[in-house]
């Protein structure tokens, strides 16, 4: 057999190889990492999507969380895993950022453009800026002006190097004032914290915050998505607030490690887009402030490519880091 027919035949072998692993997965069960803790909006999005694919794979989806260092340590679990399609990571976006504002050991440091499969974008969750009820504030524009005014202010949010920081400190910047960072562990002390009145204001994500601002004990003030939500149709951006040039929201979807069979990423992404179009799923993430996204793999790197190259520049030029 002559070079190039041996080739033509290991090529034609590995295709067969990959189309009978496919036809078989899976085979055994599937773990899903989290790199958080359980009990967030995370958790609990990874935990309904491991239902709906557990039911129909015929086989068992494990949620198992892997948190710390801000992700990056559940996030270099998954980019060493065996590519299988038998190690799946559910993340939201600080998967794209947490190295730009962390000082990471090579030991979980990961590559984000090219060290993963992307398989799907589930689900977009815009962030909101909330204010107490007591600081009078019912738009951007009064909080900008008191600030202006020599109004001490603070922002909370649920951590430093957080997509809530970026948001509030790029808005800082654009407005030329200086509303207090006060970095918190997680959303919920955060939300605590403002409707209390320990702070004046938060960036959240709306599922955190919709009870207290239906029941009057917080105001939203502005979206930090380019267009209004659909689940807050009467909050403006800061767009439509004169700065057109502040975007920031949130997502989540799933990846794998780099090498897992295209067949395997193709039908997890089939399967994933078949759920996201369930009422029962829409509404479920409704409850966590998300709206389903869906769409091919390539939605998923597009998404992260765009934010990558965007956070980067804003993250280093606002001198932001999760110390």
């Amino acid at each position: 057999m002559n070079l190039s027919r041996r080739s033509l035949f290991l090529a034609t072998a590995a295709l067969a190889s990959a189309s009978v692993f496919a036809q078989a997965y899976p085979s055994k069960p599937i773990t899903m990492i989290v790199a958080y803790p359980p009990g967030g909006d995370t958790d609990a999005t990874a935990r309904m999507f491991a239902d709906k694919l557990s039911q129909r794979l015929k086989q068992a989806v494990i949620v198992e969380n892997k948190p710390g260092a801000g992700g990056t340590i559940g996030n270099h679990y998954v980019g060493k895993a065996a590519p299988d399609g038998y190690t799946l990571l559910f993340t939201p976006n600080p998967f794209t950022t947490a190295q730009m504002v962390m000082k990471l050991p090579p030991s979980t440091s990961y590559d984000v453009l090219g060290g993963y499969e992307f398989i799907a974008k589930t689900a977009t969750q815009p962030l909101v800026l909330v204010a107490h009820p007591g600081t009078g504030f019912k738009t951007v524009a009064d909080m900008i002006d008191a600030a202006r005014a020599g109004k001490a202010i603070s922002y909370a949010s649920p951590g430093a190097g957080s997509p809530m920081h970026v948001i509030a400190e790029w808005l800082n910047r654009a407005a030329g004032v200086k509303i207090a960072h006060v970095p918190y562990r997680g959303v919920g002390p955060s939300v605590n914290d403002v409707v209390a009145g320990h702070v004046n204001t938060a960036w959240v994500t709306l599922g955190a915050v919709s009870q207290y601002v239906q029941s009057g004990r917080l105001v939203q003030l502005a979206i930090g998505d380019a267009q209004r939500s659909p689940l807050a149709p009467d909050v403006p951006t800061l767009v439509e607030s004169g700065y057109k040039d502040v975007i920031v929201g949130a997502w989540n979807g799933f990846l794998a490690p780099k090498g897992t069979p295209a067949d395997v990423v193709k039908l997890l992404n089939a399967q994933l887009n078949d759920i996201l179009k369930s009422p029962e799923v829409t509404q479920k993430l409704a409850t966590f402030g998300a709206l389903p996204a869906g769409g091919t793999p390539d939605v998923l790197k597009k998404t992260v490519a765009d934010e990558y190259a965007t956070m980067d520049r804003v993250i280093k030029e606002l001198g932001i880091t999760a110390d």
